[in-house]
């Protein structure tokens, strides 16, 4: 097995229990490899620090595994994926949809897998991985039994490892628009076109912080995708949500999913630009009593956080200006390159601006089904917070 020297003059990052190795960090490498192999990873004195999978064409060349001098096959798969299996079955409460492997924070890193009822939807995201996944599929229909599998690695990372987007069925064929039951709601989620692997499973237990909320009030869901935060609203007794979205296919998908829960009465949809129609609702003058922004990722790397931090407080100075006093903002970002500090600073500034007070009544994160690793701060990427406005 070829072995991977790391550099002496480096913070002890990945001996905390940072999985990535990146080139930068790299002496020197013996032995012969291709890409996608199995490494051993040794520090500059040659302290065994890991094995992982290698891949010279990524900025990230070694994904750690294991920190362990243990085998990389077959059975270590099968013990990781019983591993994750067992943790949901921990956590996971009224619901049977979920995340059931979330790459790094499972020490699978690049490999994700949700499960939406009795299938599941699968993302490989780096070569390492994509090597394995003949074995990973199998076990998965041996340990889970699926009625089917869809693969969703259509993303534009796999191209930073040399690998081509694709989708498909790995067990199947099968209706890829599938039912979700999440606390009592029913979500018709699209599998193979819709975002992410169908829903954002991600903000499952943030819906739940709605309940105590959502009475009587008057809801705007922006950004609204499939219905979400406003499907949850209305669940917990709001008296209207009007969603919009700029995405006519995700409009449709907020209407079929009133509909199945009897929600049609007490709902309303537009199809636009969020910043556009934040702006013309604040012109109009209408006023609600709870406005959720939950956009996606403006963030896409620290180089562009000073504009991406000029949208967010937009969004959310024109949140609070449609708020009656006493009104509830739920405000979330999802990208992992915004710290949840400056998101907080943000939010101070455009409630100065909108001449508003505000105070915190809860700051959430990812569902517990999304762990994080402590050494990995990546792996730390959703902030909601929850404010009442005054």
């Amino acid at each position: 097995m070829a072995r991977v020297i790391l550099k002496a003059n480096r913070k002890p990052r990945i001996e905390a229990g940072h999985p990535w190795v990146f080139a930068s960090e790299i002496e020197s490498a013996q032995g012969s490899y291709a890409g996608g192999d199995i490494v051993e990873v040794a520090n500059h004195s040659g302290r065994f620090i890991g094995k992982g999978y290698i891949n010279d064409a990524s900025a990230i060349t070694v994904r750690l595994l294991t920190n362990q001098d243990e085998e990389i096959d077959e059975r270590f798969f099968r013990s990781r994926i019983e591993k994750a299996i067992r943790y949901r079955e921990m956590v996971v409460k009224d619901t049977d949809s979920y995340r059931l492997i979330n790459a790094e924070a499972d020490f699978l890193p690049a490999l994700i897998v949700d499960r939406y009822a009795n299938y599941l939807v699968v993302q490989i995201l780096s070569l390492g991985m994509e090597r394995w996944k003949e074995t990973i599929v199998r076990l998965l229909i041996e340990l889970v039994q699926p009625a089917g599998i869809y693969e969703r690695s259509d993303v534009p990372v796999r191209r930073l490892e040399g690998l081509e987007e694709k989708k498909g069925f790995l067990k199947g064929p099968f209706d890829t628009k599938v039912t979700a039951t999440i606390d009592g709601v029913s979500l018709r989620a699209d599998v193979a076109e819709g975002q992410k692997t169908g829903l954002f499973l991600d903000q499952r237990e943030n819906y739940r912080a709605l309940e105590s909320l959502s009475t009587g009030r008057e809801v705007l869901n922006c950004f609204s995708y499939v219905g979400g935060f406003g499907l949850f609203a209305l669940s917990y007794g709001a008296g209207s949500v009007l969603h919009i979205d700029i995405s006519e296919r995700a409009i449709e998908g907020a209407r079929e999913n009133s509909a199945r829960n009897d929600f049609e009465m007490r709902s309303a949809f537009r199809t636009g630009n969020a910043f556009d129609e934040l702006r013309g609702i604040v012109e109009s003058g209408r006023r609600f009593d709870m406005v959720v922004l939950d956009p996606p990722a403006f963030v896409k790397d620290r180089k562009s956080l000073n504009s991406a931090l000029g949208g967010y407080k937009e969004i959310n100075l024109r949140g609070m200006k449609l708020l009656r006093e006493g009104g509830v903002l739920v405000t979330c970002s999802c990208s992992h390159h915004l710290r949840r500090d400056e998101f907080e600073e943000m939010l101070r500034s455009a409630a100065y601006d909108a001449k508003r007070k505000v105070r915190l009544i809860k700051a959430l994160s990812q569902a517990s089904d999304h762990p994080t690793l402590l050494a990995a701060k990546e792996t730390d990427y959703l902030k909601c917070l929850i404010l009442e406005v005054i």
